[in-house]
């Protein structure tokens, strides 16, 4: 700004403004890990560790009464062993939920020599879920601006307690993050790649290949996964990797995952992990 002093010469004045960066509140989301649901008597959800119907019946009222959730993730062991009936009567629960829900294959969910493939329980989910419609266990959804990638690592011919994320999936992931490198992308799956302990029967294979892709790209912001039933969250090459514990167990916990942007560029993550009473 110029001004006239009294000896009519031109005064620059320098104004100094301190930019401060505000986030602004953008998505907020509830993951649901390890529910394992069965519609049987019998098993390790109803005998061990309770009822999983009336837990996730209980989970699903308090969701509900959250204000301003965007969506439910529901991230693998959805159901306690591979089955029609007991799938079909967790999507009838899950349903009762006022927001959109996505669900990803955890190692207890599908079995092929049971008649339940991947393929299969993908046509149930897209079936009776009101809103999941993908008929492929990788698949896309978006909102406000964000990508979400559902990555599968189960495996449905001989199952077991470990992941493996195979190389046709790694390379859907590859094209997948290239074709949104201009967007941030939050990761869901079963099967983390960063564990929040050691467990050598949980473990995930081929782990280096999983790393090397993410290497290669830079708009992953989270990576959510289950499996360990257990709390964990740490910040790894700019990413941050969340764990939550199952939800079939006592204290029944779920998380709520909020994040932040600024223009796009940086990011914050919030999480809260909440049960219903």
């Amino acid at each position: 700004m110029k001004l006239l002093n009294k000896f009519g010469l031109l005064v620059f004045t320098l104004v100094i403004l301190t930019v401060q960066t505000v986030y602004s509140r953008e998505i907020k989301f509830v993951q649901i890990t390890d529910s394992h649901f069965s519609a049987t008597e019998g098993d390790y959800s109803q005998n061990e560790v309770g009822n999983s119907k009336s837990g996730l019946e209980r989970t699903i009222i308090d969701i509900n009464s959250i204000p301003n959730v965007d969506f439910v993730v529901f991230t693998g062991d959805n159901i306690d062993t591979a089955n029609s009936k007991s799938l079909k009567g967790f999507l009838m629960i899950a349903n009762r939920l006022k927001v959109p829900y996505y669900v990803v294959i955890g190692n207890h969910e599908v079995f092929k020599s049971q008649h339940l493939t991947k393929k299969d329980y993908m046509k149930i989910v897209s079936k009776y879920s009101k809103n999941c419609r993908s008929n492929s266990a990788n698949y896309v959804f978006h909102k406000k601006g964000i990508v979400f990638l559902v990555v599968d690592g189960a495996k449905e011919v001989i199952p077991g307690p470990a992941g493996y994320y195979k190389k046709d999936t790694l390379k859907w992931l590859d094209k997948k993050l290239t074709h949104y490198r201009n967007s941030k992308v939050v990761i869901f799956q079963h099967f983390p790649i960063v564990a929040p302990y050691y467990n050598r029967t949980h473990t995930t294979y081929n782990t280096q290949d999983y790393e090397a892709i993410l290497k290669k790209h830079s708009n992953v912001i989270a990576i959510v996964s289950g499996h360990y039933h257990a709390n964990g969250e740490v910040k790894q090459n700019g990413i941050y990797h969340v764990s939550t514990p199952a939800l079939v167990e006592p204290p029944h916990n779920y998380k709520v995952i909020e994040i932040e942007t600024n223009n796009g560029k940086d990011c914050k993550i919030y999480t809260q992990l909440r049960h219903a009473e």
